[in-house]
């Protein structure tokens, strides 16, 4: 789920006219999301798979160098290696506030 959700959000937002740091707003809402719905303990890897794919969708879409795209795959990996580094986190924000919205607190 979180591969064609992040799929989904790197292909729109790289086609967005103009969303600009919005873009990484909805982004954080949509790995929090994923979060709340993950499975117990497995909210961090659901929040780092879909940044990661949302980093890497994007950066592809987007492109529009000379060069040959397989020769920016290894860049574009290090920049999704950095979103599924800040989605990881977001994924366990939706944990925490799930567990705590079923505690009654």
């Amino acid at each position: 789920m979180a591969i064609g959700i992040g799929a989904v959000a790197g292909w729109s937002s790289a086609h967005a006219l103009f969303l600009g740091f919005w873009t990484l707003v909805i982004w954080g809402v949509l790995a929090v999301s994923l979060g709340l719905g993950a499975r117990r303990g497995r909210a961090a890897a659901a929040g780092a798979l879909f940044g990661l794919v949302a980093s890497v969708v994007f950066m592809i879409t987007n492109y529009g160098g000379s060069a040959p795209l397989l020769t920016r795959t290894p860049f574009f990996a290090l920049l999704g290696v950095v979103g599924a580094v800040c989605g990881a986190p977001l994924g366990l924000l939706g944990a925490f506030i799930g567990a705590r919205w079923a505690q009654g607190t």
